[in-house]
């Protein structure tokens, strides 16, 4: 039985990510707003129906790569050892999500860019990212930290580190990594939360 649900949950998982890189292409290729989810499905391989038992929407799709990396930011930060302090577990977590993903490719940088362009890809970000604040204060909540600085000022200050590393990666035409451009940041925001 464990087999079989383990076998089911990982078509599940392939099915989602082949809808999402549907939708990327697809969203790359004709424009956010001229993709429709029957295109997305077609391209995909599965139903209109399908479809919809996996995603609400064709933002869902697009967006679901990035959320499935902030939930497992947000669990490797749990998973860091319980005396490790929260700016350091923060790093160590994106570490150890850079290493197991690798190199973010090109696509990533045009979907982040249609995102700016697009409202409702941006509203949606938006609403991702005060969950992911949320929810990463929490998890640091129990961690040493540095004295007289809330969780929730951590959290938002690593976010940020992150958001301004990625734009300036973004803005640069991916010239060097991301993991470099970042860590940059992450340094020169580092010396109140160390």
């Amino acid at each position: 039985m464990e087999h079989t649900v383990g076998l089911r949950e990982r078509k599940k998982a392939a099915t989602r990510q082949a809808v999402h890189e549907a939708a990327l292409r697809l969203t790359v290729e004709h424009g956010f707003d001229k993709v429709t989810i029957e295109a997305i499905a077609d391209a995909a391989g599965i139903s209109r129906r399908t479809f919809s038992n996996y995603f609400a929407g064709k933002e869902d799709a697009l967006l679901y790569g990035e959320e499935e990396r902030i939930r497992e930011l947000v669990q490797g930060v749990r998973d860091r050892p319980a005396d490790e302090p929260a700016w350091t577990a923060l790093r160590n977590a994106l570490r150890a999500l850079a290493h197991r993903y690798g190199h973010p490719d090109p696509e990533w940088a045009v979907r982040s860019r249609l995102a700016k362009r697009h409202p409702s890809l941006l509203a949606r970000q938006l609403a991702n990212h005060a969950a992911l604040e949320r929810d990463l204060a929490l998890a640091v909540s129990e961690r040493p930290g540095p004295e007289g600085v809330r969780p929730q000022v951590v959290a938002a200050a690593f976010l940020t580190a992150l958001r301004i590393g990625t734009h300036l990666w973004t803005e640069e035409d991916q010239s060097r990594e991301l993991a470099e451009v970042i860590g940059e940041i992450l340094d020169e925001m580092a010396s109140p939360f160390s």
